[in-house]
């Protein structure tokens, strides 16, 4: 999966911020750091499939970002960030 574009609505950076305590710079910093994607969900609308990504911020912190990925226009739609669980933080160092 090839992302040139990367995507944050100002709802969706003012939600990650308050609720998740996740920066959209931290989430895009995920986003680029050769991840680990997995696909979430089947979307609402054809071609609006869910994706998680799980990696790490330049800083260090573990971080899973969930995007709607544009196969046309190679762009990610941040849709949603928070901390990974200890569980999830344990499969991805595993991998």
């Amino acid at each position: 999966m090839r992302i040139d574009y990367i995507v944050c609505p100002d709802n969706i950076a003012d939600k990650l911020a308050v609720k998740h305590h996740v920066t959209v710079r931290e989430a895009r910093q995920v986003l680029l750091s050769k991840p680990r994607i997995r696909f979430a969900e089947q979307g609402h609308t054809e071609g609006n499939d869910v994706y998680a990504v799980f990696g790490q911020t330049f800083a260090g912190l573990y971080v899973v970002v969930f995007f709607v990925y544009k196969p046309e226009t190679a762009t990610a739609i941040i849709i949603s960030a928070r901390d990974m669980s200890a569980k999830e933080r344990r499969a991805y160092g595993r991998k």
